[in-house]
């Protein structure tokens, strides 16, 4: 590896709930550096929430990230050869990343309505284990279920 890694950032809380995970979800769900709308889409879709289910919007929000959260996922591996995907526990920073992508995605990959409103119906399905975000953490562990024979590959010695 060339150079040294790129310094850990402290990222503040968000505006409205000075909550640092809120805070990088919107940081995730930002394009083009547009933060302005990437805000008006999540304060958006916790309204929406908040109206629905008459609950703090920030609980179901961690509830669904927890949901979706994978615990592990495979990697592919060049062993000899060949090429072995290795189920691999998943770091608790890339476990919140993948979450959060996995919900955006899905919410985007819904037909119709605002983005606002498809963000709050794809955070209340994942809230209930529901949804196309869970069904992704569903088949990322299959997946490593199913090459579990392969986990011996993770544990290699040094170069």
């Amino acid at each position: 590896m060339r150079g040294k890694p790129a310094p850990k950032r402290n990222i503040e809380g968000d505006a409205k709930y000075n909550d640092q995970n809120i805070a990088k979800f919107i940081n995730y769900v930002m394009e083009r550096g547009k933060k302005s709308a990437a805000e008006k889409i999540v304060y958006g879709a916790f309204e929406i929430l908040k109206d629905k289910t008459k609950q703090d919007p920030r609980h179901i929000f961690n509830k669904a990230i927890r949901k979706v959260s994978p615990l592990v996922e495979v990697r592919g591996k060049r062993v000899g050869g060949a090429n072995y995907q290795v189920p691999f526990q998943v770091r608790g920073e890339r476990r919140y990343f993948l979450a959060c992508n996995w919900i955006i995605d899905a919410a985007q990959s819904r037909k119709g309505r605002s983005t606002a409103e498809k963000m709050a119906a794809e955070i209340l399905d994942a809230s209930n284990g529901e949804g196309n975000a869970a069904k992704k953490r569903e088949a990322v562990h299959k997946m490593a279920e199913a090459n579990k024979a392969f986990a011996h590959f993770s544990r290699s010695r040094s170069k």
